[in-house]
């Protein structure tokens, strides 16, 4: 199939799974897509069984689609871009250690732990995965995606103070995840030993480069929004901020992600504020929050239809169920790190640690990450750690989803009760 081909295809499965879920399954959308998805695979699968070329022109599709490039040199640019212009600045401040704190130390630390409890769980269930791999794997389930969780959040009862934690993290999680990622690949393929000034120097590239190049692209795009009022021009610069300052991020070795964050948010605030007239804004956002519902669509229903290409043993399937809960604690712990210090200096919810570890949902990057791994090293060997992984991977983002994703809103209201029962401050929101 052509790429315009494959790209109808989707578009075309998103609107009519969107239609059955908002007819008939009245889920939250990107988890209903998700399952619906699941569900389409599957029956293909089965179909497959009893005549063979179905599966095969299924897998020959979905196989043609890199989901991995598809995300990660595609939508991912225009979700963080989108997802950062409508976060509050000032909300973002005041949460700033702790958002912080998740980001970098939360992260490193659920990679290590994930590393260590996975490589134990893999030699118990007798699969040979080494240690290096497992540190990958922690780096690519670390990150949080907020898209399935955060409609659900607000009909729940949560906190402005809760959504900004959880959305704020996400967003600089996945920039994050990726350099360490990036770091550990590079010592897993051998091109760089475990060099502490190497990996700074990477980290400083790509993640403070990023945010460099990020401040700089929303700076000129905010002079540029300044110096006209015509919003189908000031649309289309923050078009090209999104595409085409992902695009040089990525060309000049830069965390694109953190890039388009800081882009985003600069253009979100201060322009906003005082370069965008009413009108504008209001067309900036309905374009961009057409985008982000568009591109999510699309996202959830490749994750669904990823199953067909899989490769899933008995093996890889127990694999996958000991990691769900492994992981959650891996969560539970990185979470309690940065907590449990800013509970010195600042009142947060008693049940702050449960929340944001029930509704810190692993989404498509894990898969893109995972998929993102060949099957062949540079010189030739193979790597067969990566069928295990991406199995695992899967399962996860799969349960992530489908269980915390529609359980979430009852955690936070058990949560938020639990929280006025014993009298909590007002401020003390999570």
């Amino acid at each position: 199939m052509e790429l315009f081909e494959i790209a109808a295809s989707l578009i075309a499965l998103a609107a009519l799974f969107s239609y059955i879920n908002e007819r008939w399954c009245k889920l939250p959308t990107t988890i209903g897509l998700m399952l619906i998805a699941l569900v389409f695979s599957s029956l293909l699968i089965l179909l497959g069984l009893f005549i063979p070329a179905v599966n095969e022109h299924a897998e020959a599709v979905i196989g043609a689609i890199d989901f991995g490039e598809t995300l990660m040199h595609g939508m991912l640019g225009f979700l963080l871009f989108a997802g950062a212009l409508h976060i509050n600045l000032n909300d973002l401040a005041r949460h700033r250690w702790l958002i912080a704190g998740l980001a970098s130390v939360g992260v490193a630390v659920s990679t290590v732990v994930v590393a260590g409890l996975a490589w134990g769980v893999f030699r118990v269930v007798g699969i040979d995965v080494r240690f290096i791999y497992c540190l990958l794997f922690g780096a690519l389930i670390s990150p949080t995606d907020p898209i399935a969780v955060m409609a659900i959040l607000k009909k729940a009862g949560a906190s402005k103070a809760l959504e900004i934690k959880i959305a704020g993290e996400s967003l600089f999680n996945d920039g994050v995840g990726v350099v360490i990622f990036l770091g550990i690949w590079e010592i897993a393929t051998g091109e760089y030993g475990f060099d502490l000034g190497h990996l700074t120097a990477l980290f400083l590239q790509e993640a403070v480069g990023g945010a460099a190049l990020g401040l700089g692209l929303g700076y000129l795009a905010y002079r540029m929004l300044k110096n006209v009022d015509n919003y189908s021009v000031e649309v289309l610069i923050t078009l090209a901020v999104a595409a085409g300052g992902y695009a040089l991020a990525d060309r000049v070795h830069m965390s694109g992600p953190i890039a388009m964050v800081v882009a985003g948010l600069l253009i979100g605030n201060h322009g906003r504020a005082f370069a965008l007239s009413t009108i504008a804004c209001e067309h900036l956002d309905t374009f961009w929050e057409l985008v982000d519902e568009i591109l999510n669509a699309v996202l959830f229903v490749l994750i669904g239809l990823e199953v067909i290409v899989l490769t899933f043993t008995g093996k890889f399937l127990l694999a996958g169920m000991i990691m769900i809960p492994a992981v959650l604690l891996a969560r539970w712990i990185s979470v309690g790190l940065p907590i449990g210090v800013l509970r010195r200096w600042q009142m947060l919810h008693p049940h702050a640690q449960r929340i944001l570890t029930w509704g810190g949902l692993r989404g498509g990057i894990s898969v893109a990450l995972a998929l993102s791994i060949p099957t062949v090293a540079r010189d030739g060997s193979p790597i067969p750690e990566r069928d295990v992984l991406l199995a695992v991977t899967y399962l996860i983002v799969v349960f992530s989803i489908a269980v915390q994703g529609l359980t979430i809103g009852f955690v936070v209201k058990r949560a938020l009760a639990a929280g006025q029962n014993a009298a909590a401050a007002p401020d003390a929101e999570t």
